[in-house]
């Protein structure tokens, strides 16, 4: 077979057999995305460089602030600290958004939706994510991004998927920082999704302002499947795909979650949860949900539960870095004896708890 045919099959030994020259694809990467990327393989930083470029809101600078951030060698840890430190003082003036819900309940829409309707007014959003169960797979949801290509392409948008290991208290705190940085950015509004389910929630209640939980009608009982804790923490609800035929059926269970809502006891915030339906797909209700979200943060800042709840949020971040750092140094320096300890404890020939109790006794002397 010559090479002056584009398919063998079109070779004159092939008779009768033609293959046609095939349709040229287009890019496969997001126009839009495009002029984002080009700049983002860069050498690092110094401090200064980094903050000052977040300052001016480079979303490149951002982003490779937020690598170092996730990164777990050290010497990248001592640069992103010394930024977020930096940084600290100019932080603090967003709008801080938990999103959670049930598998299936249409948030990457709902997110996508909500954040064209934000940036529309003119706000500049950032879009986090917490996923747990990424320490399985060692994977990022880089989905997030193909799922919500719209806002993706949005100039005032920012997308950042989350660490792609970890546990969730660690990958917990790296978004926590990655949110202060976007705040220092420019992002006025920060929303931050759980991706996994789970204690992910929790994680996410204890770094925003305002914690939404999106709900889908007509899957069975409206309530089953949903832990009572997540209802407790939930500063507001919101029925997605209330739309087609299922308009009634998300009203109907609009009426039974706010019922729901009034046999728990109240609220700390003073502010009472409120239960919406809205429609990501048609773009409908997302506006009512934005009114609750500045409802709440304004009676919550007048009744100073917005600012003590954001200084809880700070101590608690502060013991949560604690015991990753406690475990995490623990493992590394007992790497060998563990070994060993594993050894004697499988073989019984030394108990669980007191292998443990030596191996402690061995890190702190």
């Amino acid at each position: 077979m010559g090479t002056d045919f584009e398919h063998p099959e079109n070779s004159p030994e092939y008779e009768g057999l033609k293959v046609n020259k095939g349709i040229a694809q287009p890019d496969p990467v997001n126009p839009n995305l495009a002029a984002r990327l080009s700049g983002l393989r860069k050498k690092e930083l110094g401090v200064d460089a980094y903050v000052n470029g977040i300052l001016k809101g480079d979303i490149n600078i951002l982003s490779q602030a937020i690598t170092l951030v996730e990164s777990s060698k050290t010497e990248h840890q001592t640069v992103a600290q010394e930024v977020i430190r930096r940084c600290l003082p100019s932080a603090g003036g967003s709008i801080r958004i938990g999103i959670t819900g049930v598998p299936g309940a249409g948030k990457s829409t709902f997110i996508e939706s909500f954040g064209k309707f934000l940036t529309a007014q003119g706000h500049r959003i950032a879009v986090l994510a917490i996923d747990p169960s990424s320490e399985r797979s060692k994977g990022s949801i880089l989905g997030d991004k193909t799922r919500m290509e719209e806002l993706a392409g949005d100039p005032h948008a920012y997308i950042r998927p989350s660490p792609s290991a970890g546990s969730l208290g660690g990958v917990a705190r790296k978004t926590r920082e990655a949110m202060i940085l976007c705040e220092v950015a420019g992002f006025d509004i920060i929303l931050i999704e759980t991706v996994g389910v789970g204690q992910s929630e929790t994680a996410v209640h204890s770094m925003v302002d305002f914690f939404l939980l999106v709900q889908i009608a007509g899957a069975g009982d409206e309530l089953q499947g949903i832990k009572r804790g997540i209802m407790e923490m939930a500063d507001g609800i919101v029925i997605n795909k209330a739309d087609g035929n299922n308009i009634q059926k998300a009203e109907l269970a609009k009426a039974q979650l706010q019922t729901a809502l009034h046999l728990f006891p109240p609220h700390e915030s003073g502010s009472e949860p409120k239960v919406l339906t809205a429609s990501a797909y048609e773009r409908r209700g997302i506006k009512e949900v934005w009114e609750t979200i500045l409802d709440y943060c304004n009676t919550t800042q007048q009744n100073g539960y917005f600012d003590k709840r954001r200084s809880e949020q700070a101590k608690y971040w502060m013991y949560e870095t604690i015991n990753e750092q406690l475990k995490s140094r623990f493992y590394e320096k007992e790497k060998e004896q563990l070994k060993t300890a594993e050894a004697n404890v499988m073989a019984n020939r030394i108990s669980s708890f007191t292998a443990a109790y030596e191996l402690l006794d061995d890190y702190f002397s």
